[in-house]
């Protein structure tokens, strides 16, 4: 009986330490956003600092491939993918999923995007994103030109996730790049 009791509030203290330092590292809007280094479904490795002093980056994180709501919400992101794109950002998604894994899913949905594979959960971790099942809240993180977290969503909505995505950047203020003109000779 001692013993299972040892075990039970062992188990306890465990469960409240975890609660107690995701909440001591969840950011908040004006912090400098961790870097990164983390590899993606496109074959190449990205980092925070690539992208610090010359463009925004999002990040926007789910739960796990190929389940139902992260696959509505990548799809969305897939479909809002030409109005995301009229904006000088560098966008992600990310889960704790293994690069093998988001490489598989990328290209069964044909995600234009890179998804970012996080499965030892140290950049999870680090944004505070890490759920009590040891997966990613589905959060978007939009972090301006110098590093700085400017917006967290942490309502993201799988089915409109594009669309709001779209809007949230626009609404920051994000520069859009100049429309490309196609000139046909004949």
């Amino acid at each position: 009986m001692k013993t299972l009791m040892k075990k039970t509030i062992g188990g306890l203290l465990t469960a409240m330490a975890l609660v107690a330092s995701s909440l001591s590292l969840a950011l908040e809007v004006g912090d400098k956003a961790p870097d990164f280094t983390l590899q993606a479904s496109d074959g190449n490795t990205y980092s925070l600092s690539q992208f610090v002093g010359k463009q925004p980056v999002v990040l926007a994180f789910f739960p796990a491939a190929f389940t139902g709501g992260c696959t509505i919400q990548c799809k969305a992101i897939r479909d809002s993918s030409d109005e995301i794109k009229s904006f000088d950002v560098a966008y992600f998604m990310a889960s704790v999923d293994t690069v093998e894994k988001n490489t598989e899913f990328a290209k069964e949905y044909e995600l234009d995007f890179p998804v970012l594979a996080d499965p030892e959960k140290t950049m999870t971790q680090a944004y505070g994103v890490l759920g009590e099942r040891g997966f990613a809240n589905r959060w978007t993180y939009y972090v301006d030109v110098n590093g700085v977290v400017v917006q967290i969503d942490k309502q993201t909505n799988p089915s409109t996730a594009g669309k709001d995505l779209a809007n949230s950047m626009a609404e920051l203020g994000f520069n859009r790049l100049a429309p490309v003109i196609s000139l046909v000779t004949e």
